[in-house]
């Protein structure tokens, strides 16, 4: 989803503590490591401290993981192929961090702020065409407001218009690859039989009259906690609007999920904020905005988002061990 900055958060500090770097990016979006390696280069990085494996998981990834000579495996993608690097990793006893998926909970409150929280939830989902794995992939709605917010919430999805990712105007890009957008469309029809309610989008569309991996902004109203839109990771423009009666209610929504990496709450009341952080079990808990983000602040997953810190000084622990030395004086 952003290959350059994934690639800069482990690349950075592993460097930064003394380490060499063998950096695989994801088939589908090497150019921006090789680039990457080429400024380093030119900047003068020294020969051999980054170097850059293009290739597939297998056998490239698998190659490394495999390895006794790496020490340590630092991985961003899917829980599933997270989970094989994890078990892989097991016959050496290397060191692993892993950032996973995600089906973060974006909780509305009916004090909430809604025209704020309508903006924040539609750049919570759309942004990126949906590919981040801190998507506010399920709107959870306080049942008052329920429909209020809904109706605001469609006429800004609609200015989501899918078009050029290169022209500046385009605020909704397309998918990274064909498979990618036949997997959200599987997703799509799936919540359509298992009954959930089409409220707009759902739709391939051309863009300048061509054909692309392009979708229209999807939204889902009358969710069920069970339906598997409303439980698995899409990673495509596809929102899943469920409701709640009270706080209480949607933190046991917002955490009936195997995935633990984002949350976020809005409320103008700060100690139902604090106390909905508190509970929810994720990584990153925003309140009243989404999806910021800062160096100095430590970033990764409860349960199946994975484990280990990146960013601030957690991430130093990822690439370094501790040793302890004892010298006798006398």
């Amino acid at each position: 989803n952003y290959p350059l900055q994934m690639a800069a958060w482990k690349v950075a500090p592993a460097i930064a503590c003394g380490n060499t770097v063998v950096l695989k990016p994801a088939e589908q979006t090497p150019l921006t490591a090789l680039e990457l390696a080429r400024a380093s280069a030119e900047a003068g990085l020294p020969a051999g401290v980054l170097n850059v494996l293009t290739g597939f998981g297998e056998p490239a990834g698998a190659a490394l993981v495999a390895h006794p000579d790496v020490d340590k495996i630092a991985f961003t993608g899917s829980t599933a192929v997270g989970k094989i690097i994890q078990k892989q990793a097991a016959d050496t006893l290397k060191k692993v961090s892993l950032e996973l998926g995600g089906k973060s909970p974006n909780i509305v409150l009916d004090d909430a702020d809604i025209d704020a929280a309508v903006k924040g939830a539609s750049m919570a989902i759309f942004y990126n065409t949906g590919q981040a794995c801190t998507a506010g992939s399920r709107l959870l709605v306080h049942e008052k407001i329920r429909d209020e917010f809904v109706e605001k919430l469609l006429k800004r999805a609609a200015g989501f218009v899918p078009g050029d990712p290169l022209d500046p105007k385009t605020r909704l890009g397309p998918l990274v690859s064909a498979e990618q957008l036949d997997r959200v469309m599987g997703y799509i029809a799936q919540g359509k039989s298992e009954g959930a309610e089409l409220l707009m989008g759902g739709d391939r569309v051309e863009v300048n009259g061509k054909p692309g991996y392009f979708l229209n902004p999807t939204i889902f109203g009358d969710v069920q906690p069970r339906m598997v839109i409303a439980c698995e990771e899409i990673f495509g423009p596809v929102l899943a609007v469920q409701t709640f009666t009270d706080l209480e209610e949607a933190i046991q929504i917002g955490n009936a999920t195997e995935y633990g990496l984002a949350a976020a709450v809005w409320t103008r009341d700060v100690r139902k904020a604090h106390h909905a952080a508190h509970q929810l079990r994720a990584g990153t808990v925003w309140i009243n905005t989404y999806h910021n983000l800062d160096t100095a602040s430590p970033f990764g997953g409860y349960k199946q988002s994975g484990y280990g810190r990146e960013l601030g000084r957690y991430a130093l622990d990822l690439y370094t061990q501790v040793k302890s030395v004892w010298v006798n004086l006398g």
